[in-house]
């Protein structure tokens, strides 16, 4: 993805996080808040929705956000734009404009939508009580109420009728943060030796390490045997129920580390994600001088163990760690990683419950629902969308990347989880049972009405018919004999 499509989808919630953020993993001195207003206001910033335009954000508006933010758990949702409270309601359609393009799209659902508003424009020419909005409104609200245009066929049946119904860039510096849990670091470590697969192959592991800035603590240490985001996930998760959420996270730029499921996951923690520039291991010393300390002490001491395996070689470095590291004096810090950590002041926030973290690090995506069966095609695979959805456009789902048995549909505007989608089942679907589409009846008609042929002409059909014969002048054809004896 470039630069440019980057920013284009970097949401307003994300931008004023980007920039207050900082604020709140290192708040500034006493006296010292107005300063850094007043710094942050005279900065230009790269649009949210147009990198190529750069933009001041006033110093009421910055108060305004960050305080926002610092009386929330979540300063991200706290950011978030107001959604409207008439969202997904037509404030120009009328119910009785409504009731007239419903029953007209029953009755003539092979018609386009230019046509249906064509006809309404010659209703509302008869009827001075209809107001007709834009074509546009009138389109949307065919979409919102599932009326699309269907195939006409020669011969309209019941059985017929009843079978139609998906950083900002920053300089980042190495610095040394003033309070515990503002900044972590992370980052993977091969290890020195070979230990055995349960495959048979002789392979060298990976050490995901979490260490806190300020106190050098270790939050997490873990194996694995794969470097991915499945794993990053579930080891930075046992992190967060250790030691609370952190304000800020800084890693490299690998794989695992930028990609949507876990940087989305962060997001939505509200945890300031912050990347080093490539080939530059520096600007993660500490995480660089911890991984020396461990191949001296810990895996100096296992080299010789030959028949190692992986969980063997993780409780023995789940001991090093809390015994020997947490417990010795740290040379610059004078004390030692655990009593820093307990005694300094620390802007940790609670962490949720383990559900809520599994929801948290999925990958957000959308995709247009096809009308045909109801499904929405996702990496190859199908999956079944419920009824009650199926005036549905676009489908926005949550999904962990390397757990694909099921989506998780979401509202787009509140995040909320509105159900579960399962793959296509064809083998059930070939019972023949088929349940009821929830569809809104036409008003004051029953479904055999709508078969019987229509004995006047439609509005607008009948409107030209009227000028024709005013104007006086002749239809442009010769009827035959038979049409004229008829």
């Amino acid at each position: 993805m470039t630069k440019t499509k980057q920013h284009r989808h970097l949401s307003w919630e994300r931008f004023r996080f980007a920039i207050i953020g900082p604020l709140l993993a290192a708040p500034p001195e006493p006296g010292q808040l107005q300063a850094a207003f007043r710094t942050l206001a005279a900065k230009y910033w790269i649009h949210p929705l147009n990198s190529t335009q750069r933009i001041q954000v006033g110093l009421s508006t910055l108060e305004r956000w960050y305080y926002k933010a610092l009386r929330s758990t979540n300063p991200v949702d706290s950011l978030k734009r107001a959604h409207r409270k008439d969202a997904g309601q037509s404030r120009v359609l009328s119910s009785h404009l409504h009731n007239v393009l419903e029953s007209q799209y029953h009755q003539q659902k092979h018609w386009s939508v230019q046509l249906h508003y064509d006809n309404l424009k010659a209703i509302a020419c008869q009827d001075s009580a209809l107001h007709l909005p834009s074509y546009s409104t009138v389109l949307r609200h065919m979409k919102a109420q599932a009326w699309h245009p269907t195939k006409r066929r020669q011969r309209m049946t019941q059985g017929m009728l009843d079978a139609e119904r998906r950083l900002q860039e920053r300089e980042v510096r190495s610095f040394e943060v003033e309070y515990v849990n503002a900044l972590w670091h992370l980052d993977f470590h091969h290890s020195s030796f070979q230990i055995l697969h349960p495959s048979g192959h002789w392979r060298k592991p990976k050490l995901l390490g979490i260490i806190d800035d300020r106190s050098r603590l270790i939050c997490h240490l873990q194996w694995y045997w794969e470097e991915d985001t499945q794993m990053l996930v579930h080891g930075f998760v046992q992190a967060l129920q250790k030691r609370g959420l952190p304000r800020a996270l800084m890693t490299d730029n690998g794989s695992a580390m930028t990609s949507s499921a876990f940087t989305q996951g962060l997001h939505r923690l509200s945890i300031l994600h912050e990347t080093t520039l490539p080939y530059s291991p520096y600007q993660n010393a500490k995480q660089e001088t911890f991984w020396s300390t461990l191949e001296g002490r810990l895996m100096a001491m296992l080299v010789n163990m030959k028949e190692l395996s992986l969980r063997e070689l993780n409780e023995y470095s789940q001991v090093w760690v809390e015994r020997d590291y947490h417990q010795n004096q740290h040379r610059e810090l004078k004390a030692t990683p655990l009593k820093i950590f307990c005694e300094h002041a620390n802007v940790a926030r609670p962490c949720p419950d383990t559900q809520a973290l599994k929801r948290a690090f999925r990958e957000q995506s959308s995709r247009k629902q096809r009308r045909s069966d109801g499904t929405i095609s996702f990496n190859g695979q199908r999956y079944e969308v419920p009824n009650a959805y199926n005036s549905i456009e676009t489908i926005h789902v949550r999904f962990a990347p390397w757990d694909m048995t099921s989506l998780e549909m979401i509202d787009p505007h509140s995040g909320q989880n509105l159900c579960r989608l399962l793959p296509l089942n064809k083998v059930a679907n070939a019972n023949g049972q088929r349940r009821k589409r929830a569809t809104k009846a036409v008003p004051g008609e029953a479904p055999d009405d709508i078969l019987k042929s229509a004995t006047t002409p439609p509005a607008l059909l009948q409107k030209l018919m009227d000028e024709q014969r005013a104007s006086g002048l002749p239809t442009a054809y010769i009827a035959t004999e038979e049409e004229l004896s008829s």
